[in-house]
């Protein structure tokens, strides 16, 4: 089953561009890289050369007795079967962090064979390159790859409602014949997720209980990656923080507390394995400021947090919340004090926007969800997951620093109230575009 990814064009452009270096694809496990790259590969290329170097480790001898390109891909097109051309192959190097060797040659590659199509990818990417001294930097091209959107998940189940909304051009009330349906959807992805063999699962076998056994297995191929991947003294300690999370995300106020994790833990026991669990993707991790200024990573206080799963659907899963509360309404978005709206809405912004996303507070009196920084502008972004989108918080955060846009998710129709965007929350991928036409209208 195929599930079209929007980054398949900036691998398209990559492709076409003049001074092409090698990329890395980052993301965590599975996401959906791999298939990604072989139909981008299958699609684009005439042939693709793909090589892992989890399943095959004596790929590592060829990179580690020569830096020499022409070499390494004379020695690897007799592994391929078949010469590796210039032009017409895609050249796959799957969990490319296992072989440093081979993510140092990167380098070689663009000073030396720059004709070749280079693309390293792996789920612990991040780790590898935090930690590796002599990576060329200026010499790759990154991009990363989320779990599959909302908006790449309804042109998957309907794509009439997909295309509809694809074609909206002003900001005025969607009609409640394609509200309902969307929001229906929505419902169906707080429950699925956005991971692709989660949501193959479902759309083959429509059956929740194997939805629910896919996604233990993906929560449970992490926390087996936890053993094979940290340190022995840290992985009882990234098993507590990642189980911590739904309980962090319960509260009415949803920073981080190590006691959360376990009685009398401290910051400075378990920073390792908030840092490991953040490099390898799998949770987000929100900052707050201490005000909303240029720049704004100027004002972020690393003593204050929250901490988000990669995917709703996990979270949801990880927290043991029943798929049977499909079935109510609306109780799916506010439940757990609407954690996983909250989730689902920072995973997206996350992808949307490739940037760092930020939280507000005033003392104990007001708090706003989000804060992102965008082109010239710093916007506050307060997630409403019932129909009540009253917000005192706002209003305080209006009255002090007079935001010339304000964003609101909610159940509610679209609309703009002088400078409140009200924005339904299965529109959270098209924020940039709404942004944007509003601009170009101001401009």
């Amino acid at each position: 089953m195929n599930i079209e990814r929007d980054l398949y064009q900036e691998l398209v452009s990559w492709k076409s561009k003049k001074n092409r270096k090698p990329l890395l694809l980052q993301g965590a496990r599975q996401v959906g890289k791999t298939w990604l790259l072989k139909h981008f590969g299958r699609k684009e290329f005439d042939d693709v050369a793909y090589f892992n170097f989890d399943e095959k480790t004596e790929l590592k001898q060829l990179f580690e007795i020569t830096k020499d390109p022409v070499r390494i891909l004379s020695n690897l097109s007799l592994v391929h079967g078949r010469p590796i051309s210039a032009n017409n192959t895609l050249i796959i190097f799957d969990e490319i962090q296992e072989c440093n060797d081979a993510l140092n040659s990167l380098k070689y590659f663009k000073e030396n064979a720059s004709e070749y199509a280079v693309i390293g990818s792996g789920s612990f990417l991040g780790l590898s390159l935090s930690g590796n001294k002599s990576f060329p930097v200026g010499q790759v091209e990154f991009l990363t790859l989320y779990p599959v959107s909302f908006k790449e998940f309804l042109a998957k189940v309907d794509i009439n409602l997909h295309n509809y909304l694809l074609q909206l051009n002003e900001i005025s009330p969607i009609p409640d014949i394609f509200f309902n349906q969307l929001k229906d959807k929505l419902r169906q992805y707080f429950i699925i997720g956005g991971m692709p063999e989660a949501i193959k699962t479902m759309l083959e076998s429509n059956s929740i209980h194997e939805l629910e056994q896919t996604q233990r297995n993906i929560l449970k191929a992490y926390e087996l990656d936890f053993s094979k991947h940290i340190n022995n003294p840290d992985i009882p300690k990234t098993k507590y923080v990642w189980a911590s999370i739904p309980s962090q995300l319960s509260r009415e106020n949803k920073k981080f507390l190590y006691q959360t994790v376990k009685k009398g833990a401290r910051a400075r026991e378990y920073e390792n394995a908030l840092l490991w669990l953040k490099q390898s993707g799998l949770i987000h991790i929100v900052n707050r400021i201490s005000k909303p200024a240029f720049p704004i990573s100027a004002y972020s206080d690393l003593s204050a947090f929250k901490a988000y799963l990669l995917d709703v659907g996990l979270l949801r899963q990880l927290a043991d919340l029943q798929a049977n509360i499909i079935n109510n309404e609306n109780a799916l978005f506010t439940e757990f004090k609407g954690a996983l709206t909250e989730n689902y809405i920072l995973q997206s912004l996350v992808a949307l926007f490739q940037t760092n996303q930020y939280y507000w507070t005033s003392g104990n009196k007001a708090e706003i969800d989000f804060i992102i920084q965008y082109e010239n502008q710093i916007i506050p972004i307060e997630v409403k997951a019932a129909e009540n989108i009253k917000s005192k918080s706002l209003l305080a955060y209006t009255n002090k620093y007079k935001p010339n846009i304000k964003i609101r998710y909610s159940l509610k129709n679209l609309s703009i109230n002088d400078n409140l965007i009200n924005i339904p929350l299965f529109m959270v991928d098209y924020t940039k575009t709404i942004l944007n036409s509003i601009n170009e209208k101001l401009n």
